[in-house]
């Protein structure tokens, strides 16, 4: 088991995340090689978060919020508002381009929210992109009187999210409602990660508190005891066997496909975002 502390980033006009991975202790949580943690921030205008548009190859992304709006738009030609407990899931495969602000929300003036993204195995590294929008209804819910348990992606505990995905993963939000010892066991060939995002978790008689990830590799024992009024972000699978190169939005098992991505983006050569012409230049 490893004990991670997050690093703060800016995604730029002072709009801070913390980030989970990938970190110095691990690189990924099976197939999961990024992990953002956004606000709660106030908002006034609505639009504090501006994410101009911008090119991924060689993964999934997938936004998931606990309060507030954020407006999707892609080279596909989508625009689709998400909103919390919902799921937007885009798989880049070959090369995609998408731009996120947010929105004041209907209720509330506060934005949270996860970001994370899934690597995908070689065979499907140049996919077709693709873009689904999952409404709260149709993400599968165990509940009882410990937890609230929403199976955001893949397959967790025999309950099976629709969400595609291209490989052996799970990604859960659990909500607590009072002190429990839990008990998994081990997984044989998973990684697992829980990030505290609320209240705290005690593991070994220690209490972790929020903003802290918990890693527990292959073959260990995931035993832990959830705390009142906490919420977690539970995600890992089956790592893969091949290293992933990572630069920037790109991720691939080719450090040569990234150089061409990187050359294709500089020359503005990914597709467009229909009636969008700001997008965020390569870094140097």
């Amino acid at each position: 088991m490893k004990i991670i502390q997050p690093q703060s980033k800016d995604l730029g006009d002072n709009f801070l995340v913390r980030r989970i991975l990938p970190s110095v202790e691990a690189r990924h949580a099976g197939p999961f090689v990024f992990l953002d943690h956004f606000g709660p921030k106030q908002l006034v205008t609505g639009e504090e978060m501006v994410v101009r548009a911008h090119p991924h190859i060689g993964l999934a992304t997938i936004s998931y919020l606990y309060k507030g709006a954020i407006l999707h738009r892609d080279s596909l030609g989508t625009e689709e508002m998400i909103l919390p407990y919902e799921v937007n899931w885009m798989t880049a495969g070959r090369g995609i381009v998408h731009s996120e602000r947010s929105k004041m929300p209907a209720d509330g003036n506060e934005l949270e929210g996860i970001q994370a993204w899934v690597a995908l195995p070689v065979s499907h590294e140049e996919v077709e992109p693709e873009f689904f929008h999952y409404d709260s209804k149709d993400i599968p819910v165990i509940e009882n009187e410990q937890y609230i348990l929403r199976i955001i992606a893949g397959n967790f505990l025999d309950h099976k999210s629709p969400v595609k995905v291209y490989s052996d993963l799970f990604y859960v939000d659990l909500e607590t409602k009072g002190n429990s010892l839990i008990d998994w066991g081990k997984f044989p060939e998973q990684e697992l990660g829980i990030y505290i995002s609320k209240g705290s978790l005690k593991v070994n008689g220690e209490e972790i508190p929020m903003g802290t990830f918990v890693f527990f590799p292959p073959k260990e024992h995931i035993e832990f005891e959830i705390q009142n009024k906490s919420r977690y972000v539970i995600l890992g699978g089956k790592p893969f066997p091949e290293k992933r190169n990572l630069f920037w939005n790109f991720v691939s098992s080719s450090q040569q496909k990234i150089e061409a991505a990187k050359i294709l983006w500089d020359n503005d050569g990914f597709a467009k975002v229909p009636n969008e012409i700001d997008r965020i230049p390569l870094p140097k």
